[in-house]
């Protein structure tokens, strides 16, 4: 379909300009081999807006979006206050982008700004920046960080960072990680050459686990640690900062962003004070102007945009602003408090369903690994295959591991938040046992 409604008259008038004189567009393409070109595009006739608009009605109506999901697996589905909808959609952030003329942007500045004072409230750290493209990316950024700190080029991974975001490190890197399960694989790799050590909390699997000592180990072995969290958690888990952790990362999508079918999504980086220079992205600061009035600045920037290629920071990052202003605005609405509550609700109720699923005949469960909200299940049958069937009873089961690990075709990770009731948990887990049974 085409949605630009210019006429053949208009078209002729763009070709002449450019100096196509008898309005070939043909010629546009003469320095392109045929049989490299398309042989059709095959676009269809344009439409009007009504036709449009029940076009798109009908592809959006394919989607079942009434199946109750208990899928995790690093973006999770949370309320989101409509307050936030309200806010952001305000033409004032919605339609804003750079920040650049700080003269224009003390709206944008100071939304930049509180976001970043509110990350590092969240996890303890010194300084944080104005955001990143997502989760995954922040892994590689702060590999990268890490390496400008260290001036070295070995890591350590935990092989519960969550695999997509693994994957994406691996696609940015040539020197791989390496993984390790146990803190006594630490003790046999960590040596003088170590640039990091990265770590998750919670892990990918849902567990819960308190890394002091391993940040303590690699301090003395001259590494950084980078930490990936889930946001929400540290409403009621130990900080990075309280473990010692140099480099926090994570996907702020939990912080008032809709999963809207994958993105858009937020990533997070916050760090200690000393290592604020060596950080990619871009940092907003208060000051003070000519008048004593008290406004917002760009403070640090040395991006790809502002300074020559091998000393930029970063070649990919970028602000995330309107998504930035989201989670700020979550925050805010929520307040200390309130990210407490949401954050034992969903502990509470992944408890709940951990106890129920584990009387189901068939399943196995390790109860005794501390979770926050998600949880893994050893089925006696294929994950992925419980999955399909669990669909049809209107349920979103949870993630077959066995996508991204081999020997886990079996095991299923679930995901709770406070969204969930205890009718939908015991809903969810009859439907489960039915199809066992069966």
């Amino acid at each position: 379909m085409s949605y630009i409604s210019n006429t053949q008259d208009d078209k002729l008038k763009m070709l002449q300009a450019i100096g196509i004189k008898d309005g070939d567009a043909e010629k546009l393409f003469k320095d392109i081999p045929k049989d490299l070109r398309a042989r059709s595009f095959n676009i269809q006739p344009g439409k009007n807006e009504y036709e449009v608009t029940q076009h798109v009605k009908g592809l959006a109506e394919k989607n079942n979006t009434r199946l109750i999901s208990f899928l995790g697996a690093g973006y999770y589905d949370h309320f989101i206050p409509a307050a936030i909808d309200a806010l952001a959609s305000r033409s004032e952030f919605y339609t804003a982008y750079t920040p650049y003329q700080s003269e224009a942007s003390q709206g944008t500045l100071q939304a930049i700004y509180e976001y970043q004072s509110a990350i590092c409230r969240l996890t303890g750290m010194d300084v944080a920046n104005a955001s990143l493209y997502d989760g995954g990316t922040a892994v590689f950024e702060a590999t990268m960080m890490a390496m400008r700190i260290t001036k070295k080029s070995k890591f350590l991974i935990d092989s519960g960072l969550n695999p997509i975001h693994k994957k994406i490190l691996y696609t940015h890197s040539d020197n791989l990680p390496v993984d390790f399960k146990e803190t006594s694989d630490v003790n046999k790799l960590l040596d003088d050459k170590t640039a990091a050590i990265i770590l998750q909390n919670p892990n990918f699997f849902g567990t819960i686990t308190d890394y002091t000592d391993i940040i303590k180990k690699a301090h003395n072995a001259g590494a950084v640690v980078i930490m990936s969290v889930y946001p929400l958690s540290l409403g009621i888990l130990k900080t990075p900062a309280e473990m010692g952790a140099d480099i926090v990362i994570g996907e702020c999508q939990s912080l008032g962003i809709p999963l809207s079918f994958g993105g858009p999504y937020l990533g997070f980086m916050a760090t200690k004070k000393e290592y604020v220079r060596k950080m990619p992205g871009r940092i907003a600061g208060v000051t003070t102007d000519a008048l004593g009035r008290r406004g917002f600045v760009l403070t640090l920037q040395t991006r790809e945009q502002h300074i020559r290629r091998e000393k930029a920071t970063s070649n990919i990052c970028s602000n995330q602003a309107l998504c930035a202003l989201r989670a700020l605005i979550y925050m805010c609405l929520l307040g200390k408090e309130g990210l407490k509550k949401v954050a034992q609700s969903s502990a509470v109720k992944a408890e709940y369903a951990k106890n129920i699923l584990s009387k189901i005949k068939g399943i196995k469960l390790e109860k005794t690994l501390p979770t926050f909200n998600e949880f893994v299940i050893e089925l006696p049958v294929k994950a992925d295959k419980i999955t399909q069937k669990m669909q049809d009873k209107g349920f979103i089961a949870g993630f077959p591991l066995g996508r991204f690990y081999d020997n886990m075709e079996k095991h299923l990770l679930v995901a709770v938040t406070e969204k969930h009731t205890k009718q939908q948990i015991d809903r969810y887990a009859k439907a489960l046992e039915l199809l066992l049974c069966n």
